[in-house]
């Protein structure tokens, strides 16, 4: 039996369109169909326009027709995280503080999706100003994981890793700043790749923390997701961050890349905490390799035990500082409770921030305050570079790292929302890469006995994101944990 067209690949799609056996109007409203059915249950969109998508699909149809195609991304519907400007589009970070703001300008990154001529299709949900690891911090809704609708997604990019999952988007995009890509990819059995800092422009991505914020791709195959990383990859002049390299091509770059390659198996990654099914099956993958020829080696990051501290003293200020621009006078939210100048200040922070992102400013700005900025933001900066050289020295032995992505399957929503400890402890395999500034990808590797995907991570040298796909890839042409679907129907 073939598989419906929603769930088909980027790459297979793009081969159907470019042979005229397919017209991106008919591939969009497979998708729109698809969404508008399982929507209900999944909850991953804070909002899409049907006539705007068709209208790209027929542009891309008639780009086609006079044998101007722009690429094999040309007619593809990619989801946008809602953090991410398009111009005329909403931007509202599942926050009640932009919630009627309209972006005027394009993300680099959405620049690029419009000159590869993909259709840019929907808001995908999220944590609020992408601060959580479950998208129960979106001020409009739960989107459910659809394996299991109960359960939570992962987050912060929840909606983006969901909705590729359900087959309510071809392929889409997403933010990591602590593993936001990542996590949420393994939970929900799907692929997500997080770049190295600088490759991806940032122009155009709502701040939440700047030296860690990441865009990256979330595919059902390592192929879409180099499809979609060679979309947008690139160095951009407006963002300062952007680093000056050359993109190779990364799909011919699969098939090119062959091994065997000397992997490391960071013994922090495989402690207390770690769900033995979780486990299981991520040591069966590393055992894969091994048996296909490469060498295997254990290797330390002895560093690990302090990056949940460091990122949530990092993090937190650089949050402080990024939403200090939300006050009232600009965007959308205003209290019109307010009494003068400072106190629609306080009023309109107070309507318009979660929980948690409140909590998170409050954090940041205690360890930027004075006396406290030597003992917490200095010291981890300090420790942020030694977890760096952790990361250096490993890779001095090894090519690649391989660990679980997340210490646990989805969890039951509401869960851990009271602990906001445990909820910081689903990232701590993800964090480090973010601090560190390296790529990293999770691929499917299993399932628990209940049904739940397991996710792996491979970690990469500093813009090595080439041979990260291909090592990626070699699993997953030998498994089939990609091509299972969850049962919506």
């Amino acid at each position: 039996m073939s598989k419906p067209i929603y769930y088909q690949t980027a790459a297979e799609l793009a081969d159907q369109l470019s042979a005229g056996e397919l017209t991106s109007e008919e591939l969009v409203r497979a998708v729109i169909d698809r969404t508008k059915k399982v929507e209900p249950q999944v909850q991953a969109f804070l909002s899409f326009d049907e006539e705007d998508a068709l209208a790209q699909a027929r542009a891309s149809d008639a780009r086609r027709k006079e044998g101007k195609a722009l690429g094999p991304l040309d007619g593809i519907p990619v989801g946008i995280k809602d953090v991410l400007a398009v111009t005329g589009q909403p931007l509202t970070c599942a926050s009640r503080m932009l919630e009627k703001f309209v972006s005027p300008y394009d993300a680099t990154c959405i620049q690029k999706l419009k000159q590869a001529g993909a259709v840019l299709w929907g808001r995908l949900n999220m944590d609020e100003f992408a601060m959580g690891s479950s998208t129960e911090n979106s001020a409009f809704q739960q989107t459910g994981n659809p394996w299991d609708t109960d359960r939570i997604p992962g987050g912060s990019s929840g909606g983006s890793a969901a909705c590729v999952a359900a087959g309510e988007a071809i392929v889409s995009l997403g933010s990591d700043t602590g593993g936001s890509i990542r996590q949420p990819a393994a939970l929900c059995g799907v692929v997500g790749l997080k770049p190295s800092y600088g490759l991806v422009s940032r122009y155009g991505l709502v701040a939440f923390a700047s030296s860690l914020d990441q865009i990256g791709p979330f595919a059902r195959g390592v192929e879409d997701a180099a499809l979609l990383l060679q979309g947008i990859a690139g160095h951009d002049p407006r963002d300062s961050t952007s680093y000056k390299t050359e993109i190779p091509d990364y799909r011919a770059a699969l098939k090119e890349k062959k091994g065997p390659w000397k992997l490391g198996i960071p013994k922090e990654y495989f402690g207390e905490g770690l769900d033995p099914e979780v486990e299981k099956a991520v040591r069966g993958a590393i055992e894969f390799y091994r048996k296909s020829g490469c060498e295997i080696v254990e290797v330390s990051l002895p560093h690990t035990q302090y990056a949940v501290a460091v990122y949530y003293i990092i993090a937190t200020a650089e949050a402080s500082s990024n939403l200090a621009r939300y006050d009232g006078v600009r965007y959308t939210r205003r209290s019109d409770k307010a009494a003068d100048a400072i106190d629609l200040y306080f009023q309109t922070r107070a309507e318009g921030f979660g929980q948690e992102v409140k909590r998170r400013i409050i954090l940041g700005t205690y360890v930027l305050s004075s006396g406290y900025y030597d003992a917490y933001y200095l010291r981890a900066q300090k420790v942020r570079t030694l977890i760096r050289d952790d990361f250096m020295k490993a890779f001095e032995k090894v090519d690649a790292l391989l660990t679980p992505t997340s210490p646990v399957p989805a969890f039951k929503k509401g869960e851990r929302t009271a602990d906001p400890l445990a909820m910081y402890l689903s990232d701590i395999f993800t964090i480090s890469t973010n601090l560190a500034g390296l790529p990293g990808i999770s691929i499917p590797c299993g399932f628990t006995g209940s049904g739940l995907p397991i996710g792996l991570q491979i970690l990469g040298q500093p813009f090595a994101e080439a041979d990260l796909l291909a090592i990626a890839r070699h699993y997953e042409q030998a498994h089939d944990h990609h091509q299972q679907h969850p049962n919506l129907d």
